[in-house]
């Protein structure tokens, strides 16, 4: 893509073009960009005549820069990407979670000339005040995004690339806000979207870790009123639910709390109590009829139709219903009504079909399973993709071939499904690849997604033993093939 920067640049201005007056385009834009200018043409974002809105003025941003919790890891993001933006005439833009620019550093000609745009502190670069751009995009999406040239919506700004990445609170998973590399446009590296996932993950490290050491001091200040149970079912919880400590009990990792304590309803329906502490909660379990928590066991990565299992009985199940799940459970801190009818059926999705649609889970599944508000799964969960997932992170190419039966739910057209579904094959696939795993690249060969692959084949002929028998049947499949 980047070979010839100029060349794609002028093709992306002529997909620009096409696509907004309706003419036929020489090449669809990428699914992420196309998505994004509907969300910003539905917000009446015009790409003519659009710029960014000056929300704070500098003197005023200064109290909203000490509060922010990205103002503890900016040391780190200067160390890594201030000096590598400053060589390579780009800056660095961090935003809160509504695209609202806090900080940006960087080389001196680029930031004159990013003020030409508005690209400035203090200024808004959601894609509802600014189109599709990194910053707003990735916000929008929860993921790294890439945006080059002509897939900005607003024309001033074709002559700029940009990559960005979102930052989650490690304590709630909300967003806090993204981190950008933006450049003129003959500036452009093919890097610049994994320095800023990196440095994006980098920064929820070190948050991570400093929320570890606020835990431990409130554990240690606190352990007292968990001793004083005596052995009774009661946890430790942070100020926002977390479960810090327990004693005698098995809890979720968060418990949903109010503001004073009070009673509490636990997803497996025991009841808790909440005695407020300094910092955090002392939650007491009622000990009468405590049940223990229930086991979803999904089944999706298969050629097949799939299982679903709560404690070792087969449930029947709708593809809807395995969508919902599987949802769900890449998602274990919970989703709004609102979230699934986006990932389920994209912008047409409707809220109130969702709701429907979990009613009916929850009867077929029974109760602790799934919970609302938001909705999550309180069940312990063993899926082959999440496993497949934790494989891939480890690159254990043997464990992720042997989850990988098939894609993921093949039937489904949801958004989230799909783009999940596309993920774990590719990554496995080329993990496989990579390892020269004669029995890894068996495994996935022998999946619908890999029989017919041709660079699967040409590895498993390198690499299976001339003595081993599996050796003849590629050889024969290699020659159906050609």
């Amino acid at each position: 893509m980047l070979r010839d920067p100029e060349s794609y640049a002028r093709l992306l201005q002529r997909v620009h073009d096409a696509v907004l007056t309706g003419m036929p385009a020489p090449r669809s834009p990428r699914s992420v960009v196309s998505e994004s200018w509907e969300r910003s043409l539905a917000a009446q974002v015009d790409p003519e005549d659009s710029e960014a809105p000056f929300i704070f003025e500098s003197a005023e941003l200064n109290d909203l820069r000490a509060q922010h919790p990205l103002a503890a890891v900016m040391p780190l993001l200067r160390e890594t990407l201030v000096t590598i933006a400053d060589d390579a005439e780009h800056m660095m833009v961090v935003t809160d979670a509504d695209g609202l620019v806090l900080w940006r550093e960087g080389a001196t000609g680029v930031l004159r000339r990013a003020d030409s745009l508005l690209l400035a502190e203090g200024t808004r670069w959601s894609e509802e005040t600014t189109g599709t751009n990194a910053m707003g995009t990735s916000l929008a999406t929860g993921r790294p995004v890439q945006i080059y040239s002509a897939e900005h919506l607003v024309r001033r700004y074709h002559n700029w690339t940009c990559a960005a990445a979102p930052v989650r609170d490690p304590d709630t998973g909300v967003l806090l806000g993204s981190i950008d590399v933006t450049g003129p446009l003959h500036t452009v590296h093919p890097a610049m979207l994994a320095l800023v996932t990196a440095s994006a993950q980098l920064a929820e490290g070190r948050l991570r870790a400093q929320l570890a050491v606020r835990d431990e001091k409130v554990r240690r200040a606190n352990m007292r009123h968990l001793e004083a149970l005596r052995g009774r079912p009661g946890a430790l919880l942070s100020a926002g639910g977390r479960v810090l400590a327990t004693e005698a009990c098995l809890l979720p990792s968060t418990v949903e709390v109010r503001r004073g304590g009070g009673t509490v309803t636990l997803p497996d329906g025991r009841i808790a109590t909440l005695d407020p502490l300094d910092e955090g909660y002392l939650l007491r379990v009622a000990t009468a009829g405590s049940p223990t928590r229930r086991r979803l066991t999904l089944e999706y990565l298969t050629d097949g139709t799939g299982s679903t299992t709560v404690d070792g009985r087969d449930i029947p199940f709708t593809l809807r219903h395995a969508e919902l799940l599987t949802l769900l459970a890449l998602r274990p801190r919970g989703l709004s009504a609102e979230q699934l009818a986006l990932q389920l059926y994209g912008e047409s999705g409707n809220p109130v079909t969702v709701r429907a649609e979990i009613h009916r889970l929850r009867t077929q599944l029974g109760t602790g399973v799934v919970q609302t508000r938001p909705y999550r799964l309180a069940a312990e969960v063993n899926a082959d993709f999440l496993r497949a997932r934790t494989a891939l992170r480890r690159t254990d190419a043997r464990e992720a071939t042997r989850c990988f039966r098939g894609p993921l739910l093949p039937e489904s057209e949801a958004p989230a499904i799909l783009e999940e579904r596309e993920s774990i094959t590719a990554q496995v696939r080329q993990l496989a690849l990579n390892s020269g795993d004669p029995d890894a690249l068996w495994s996935f060969w022998e999946t619908s997604c890999g029989a017919d692959d041709l660079a699967i084949l040409e590895a498993l002929s390198t690499t299976l033993a001339s003595t081993d028998p599996r050796l003849a049947v590629v050889r024969a499949h290699r020659a159906r093939l050609d």
